[in-house]
């Protein structure tokens, strides 16, 4: 880039350092300040050898790659003053009083650096009752409702709820912070005002519970990770030599297992005959399943279902996942030189562009390696207005061509960044979505009224065409003709065989983006393989990581994979437009869901790179914290999530527990704690259980501790903090009236916030669209119905 954007990172967090991370990746100079003691990440590990070494830590190695280190007093206001007047984009993780003390408040920015643009990375956003809480990721699990999922459908209620492998919650974050960072400073070049991007941890999780929140908002169900499944079969199986994920979502996939099994007699009983009758049976058929799979090995058995379009997936370690050859194929691994290591290989960049994956530029810098280049950083030239504010992706215009989750959670966020986005639907195999029957009992259904569709389809118009029609399909060009961003989700080929392939678009429009979200994308040996999100968690690691001690790999309670893709494919998108604005050209992002969750277990894979070793499943304990974990309190199912930073911290709860607990000898250090955790939980669990979560939460937060209820559904959508930030959305819908809808996980200072209008009726905009954007007349509109080539 000519001009690169400049990002200024003071954040001490893993979601901050993700966010400039992607930011470097796009290609920003990145500058990191880091305090004399260094990043904390530095010091968190893994080392090779098991060394502490804070030059060597593998979550700091991976978190700052393409970034430059300075050492400053971030306290010092004078002194981070130059930095700031260099920077177009600030990343930061301070709430509060934190943030106003560094005179890096919403208030004190806009007055000093009018035109920077700020993104403000915290566990629950800048205002707000809980905006002084204190949390870590397994704080932000539960207050995010993640953790009161998972693990999904499991039978012990007495087991806590349960946080997944790695910092998920962090990571997720920081790819919608930078996202937001990115489409905001694009804006901002133009007209020349900055912004104050408030992201708030909690809201991004209560953001993608999947079906959770549309399920209570609509139908008053709660749901739990012991909430049985109505697709079946879904679970993780044995098969004989390891672990293997299979599900069918619809019937003509249950049908094509049947025949890859043989046609068993059992597979022909009434009782399995549908989707209903195999959910009220489901020990039934994953017991027949499961006899089934015990007789092949699993990576034998992945590929063999594959190649019938059956979705399954081995639960895949890290070894394995490193040999694969499809990522290898992909380019989804990269060395990278260390000075005193040598090549060390990394997980690339989650996107593939026409042009590769971003390139590493720079490796991770050492503390304070750029510490003569900071006094050579001019301030940023002076900038004017030339238009007003507006919504960061006002004028951009997306053409939604994908349906379920992935695809529509990535133009659900460019529509919440302010683009206008065009759902290409048919009514003849309508979404599958729409036809979910997440409604009311009573209701009679309609395409309108699933809260699935409704909830990840907000801000969007429906348009109807007949694509298997020639003129149907000549719409959607010229429509392509009018447009910045195509998304699509369908198998690997279709596009190509619809005559609407990358190559295709470019002719039409060359500056057409076109976003590919697929479970193994368009290129290499499996890019024809099924990929819903729920089978990727295993081939990631994420699977053989997640689960209580001693027990089995278990399921992440959520598709989490799909809008994890979805907002990685946001991000690029938004990288892609501010690219095009410098070169006129579009591109073509191949955005996986393997590879989008894949590179967030980054701390699991940096351990197997310098140690050989695979993850130690430790239910929500920590590497780093003790305690750590979820405790029940008065009432069903009711549980407080507690994390303990350092001795401080420990000795303070311990004091609110018994007078003398802090001195026992056993739980004197982290490591003896570690060594005593059941003892530990035990006495823990017998101080809370007979106290209420939220009165718990007051006290320990008043005394700094880390700590939250786990939330359900029902919790959030009914939250103080969540409605008071606006993040649960309640817009008048034409069939389902004011549903409860989580929003947007961000506000902005300057810039209109808020879901503009909730998701559309089907058909709803398919006359607008064709006269105001392709000027037909009515009598052409009136033809096309006539035809059935529209309203179809």
């Amino acid at each position: 880039m000519s001009d690169p954007i400049r990002v200024l990172e003071v954040g001490r967090g893993a979601a901050s350092a993700y966010a400039a991370k992607l930011l470097g990746d796009h290609g920003a100079d990145v500058v990191k300040v880091e305090p004399a003691t260094g990043d904390p990440m530095r010091l968190r590990g893994p080392f090779p050898n098991h060394q502490p070494d804070p030059e060597h830590s593998g979550t700091f190695l991976a978190l700052n790659l393409n970034k430059r280190s300075v050492v400053a007093d971030v306290d010092d206001v004078d002194a981070m003053g130059p930095l700031l007047a260099w920077a177009d984009i600030l990343v930061h993780d301070f709430q509060g009083d934190t943030a106003a003390r560094r005179g890096m408040d919403a208030a004190s920015l806009a007055k000093a650096y009018p035109t920077l643009v700020t993104l403000a990375i915290t566990p629950f956003g800048q205002t707000g009752p809980y905006a002084k809480y204190q949390a870590e990721e397994l704080t932000i699990s539960n207050a995010g409702g993640w953790a009161n999922l998972c693990p999904a459908t499991h039978t012990d209620p007495t087991l806590p709820p349960l946080k997944v492998f790695g910092d998920q919650c962090a990571l997720m974050s920081g790819i919608a912070g930078a996202m937001t960072a990115l489409a905001v400073v694009r804006q901002a070049r133009q007209s020349g005002v900055g912004d104050f991007i408030d992201l708030s941890q909690q809201d991004y999780v209560a953001s993608v519970l999947e079906v959770a929140v549309p399920l209570y908002s609509y139908k008053g169900d709660v749901g739990t990770r012991f909430h049985q499944r109505s697709l079946i079969p879904w679970r993780i199986f044995h098969a004989c030599d390891a672990a293997i994920f299979l599900v069918c979502v619809e019937q003509d996939q249950w049908e094509r297992l049947v025949e890859f099994m043989g046609n068993p007699e059992w597979a022909n009983l009434e009782i399995f005959a549908d989707q209903a009758r195999r959910a009220e049976n489901q020990d039934m058929v994953h017991m027949f399943v499961q006899e089934f799979v015990a007789e092949w090995k699993a990576a034998d058995l992945y590929h063999a279902a594959q190649q019938h379009r059956i979705c399954m997936a081995p639960v895949l370690d890290f070894a394995q996942m490193g040999a694969d050859e499809h990522l290898r194929e992909r380019g989804f691994f990269v060395d990278i030189e260390n000075p005193s290591q040598g090549a060390t290989e990394y997980l690339a960049p989650a996107v593939m562009t026409t042009d590769g994956r971003a390139s590493i530029r720079r490796r991770a810098p050492s503390l304070g390696e750029h510490n003569q280049e900071a006094g050579e950083l001019t301030p940023r030239a002076p900038q004017h207005s030339q238009q007003s504010a507006q919504a960061p992706l006002a004028g951009v215009r997306v053409l939604d061509l994908a349906w379920a989750w992935a695809g529509p959670f990535c133009s659900l966020n460019l529509a919440h960044l302010g683009a206008e986005v065009i759902r290409v639907e048919s009514e003849k195999r309508a979404d599958l979505y729409r036809r979910l029957p997440v409604y009311p009992e009573d209701w009679d259904p309609t395409p309108n009224i699933s809260g699935m569709f409704n909830q990840w389809n907000q801000g969007k118009s429906s348009l109807t065409v007949d694509l298997a029609s020639d003129a149907g399909l000549q719409i959607v060009k010229d429509l392509i003709k009018h447009s910045d961003v195509v998304v699509q989700n369908f198998a690997t080929g279709v596009m190509d065989r619809l005559g609407l392939g990358y190559d295709a678009l470019r002719e039409i429009n060359p500056g057409i983006i076109l976003a590919s979200v697929s479970g193994y994308g368009q290129t290499g040996p499996y890019r024809s393989y099924m990929g819903y999100g729920p089978a990727i968690p295993p081939l990631t690691g994420l699977a053989v990581g997640t689960g209580y001690v001693g027990g089995e790999p278990e399921e992440i309670g959520i598709s989490m994979p799909d809008p994890t893709a979805g907002i990685t494919a946001a991000m690029a998108v938004v990288s892609a437009l501010v690219k095009r604005d410098e070169t006129g050209l579009g591109d073509h992002l191949d955005v996986t869901l393997w590879e989008a969750t894949g590179v967030l277990a980054m701390e699991g894979w940096m351990n197997y790179v310098f140690n050989n070793e695979q993850p130690e499943r430790r239910g929500n304990h920590s590497s780093h914290m003790s305690p750590h974990g979820c405790f029940p309190c008065a009432g069903e199912d009711a549980w407080i999530s507690i994390a303990c930073r350092d001795d401080e911290q420990w000795r303070c709860l311990a004091g609110l527990i018994s007078a003398d607990l802090h001195a026992h000898e056993r739980f004197s250090s982290l490591a003896r704690r570690q060594q005593n955790e059941n003892d530990l939980e035990s006495l823990i669990s017998a101080w809370t259980a007979d106290k209420d979560r939220w009165q718990l939460t007051d006290q320990l937060q008043a005394a700094g501790i880390p700590a939250f209820p786990t939330m359900s559904s029902a919790d959030i959508v009914n939250d103080p903090h969540l409605n008071e930030r606006g993040f649960v959305q309640r817009l008048e819908h034409p069939e389902v009236g004011m549903r409860a809808h989580t929003g947007i996980p961000w506000r902005l200072l300057n810039r209109p916030n808020g879901v503009r209008r909730p998701a559309p009726c089907l058909d709803a905009d398919t006359d607008r669209v064709l006269s105001e954007i392709l000027h037909l007349s009515d009598a052409d509109i009136t033809d096309l119905r006539t035809r059935s080539v529209i309203g179809v």
